[in-house]
């Protein structure tokens, strides 16, 4: 499947919810006086999808990887972030909701991971370097698949 948006893209959607998840958790009074660890860990939650989204938009592949490898390292920020924080004792209360969000996180460094290792062995050098009977061809071949996965409706 191709997308056109990087709003589409499952990881995309998936590191936003992460995000989501951590400021709600960072808004809760263990915080309140642990500025710098609430900034830190908002910061690269954030930081996942930003990057998926600019590597998105760049425009070439190798950019993109740049930018997948750049999220799975904020991924793995966040992971290490929680695991030091499951062992403070003000946040005793948390073990289960750290535990869900450190597999959210790992789930999403495996996604990014997997979509880095395929762009790794592919020939596509990225939207920036089509020419434009390249581009041309590009759209119709899209459009034809479109019109074909509307016919199967069809069928049944």
């Amino acid at each position: 499947m191709t997308y056109e948006r990087f709003e589409d893209l499952p990881v995309w959607k998936a590191a936003i919810e992460l995000a989501e998840k951590i400021y709600a958790m960072t808004e809760r009074q263990q915080f309140r006086r642990k500025y710098s660890l609430r900034d830190q860990i908002e910061r690269a939650a954030l930081s996942v999808s930003n990057n998926v989204a600019e590597g998105f938009e760049r425009g070439t592949t190798q950019e993109l990887l740049t930018f997948l490898y750049i999220a799975r390292g904020s991924a793995g920020e966040v992971r290490s972030i929680l695991c030091f924080i499951e062992r403070l004792s003000a946040f005793q209360d948390f073990k289960s909701e750290i535990s869900n969000l450190k597999s959210e996180a790992e789930g999403i460094s495996r996604q990014l991971r997997a979509w880095a290792d395929s762009l790794q062995n592919s020939e596509i050098r990225g939207h920036r370097y089509l020419s434009e009977k390249e581009k041309v061809v590009a759209k119709d071949k899209k459009e034809r698949a479109e019109f074909l996965e509307s016919l199967k409706k069809y069928r049944k």
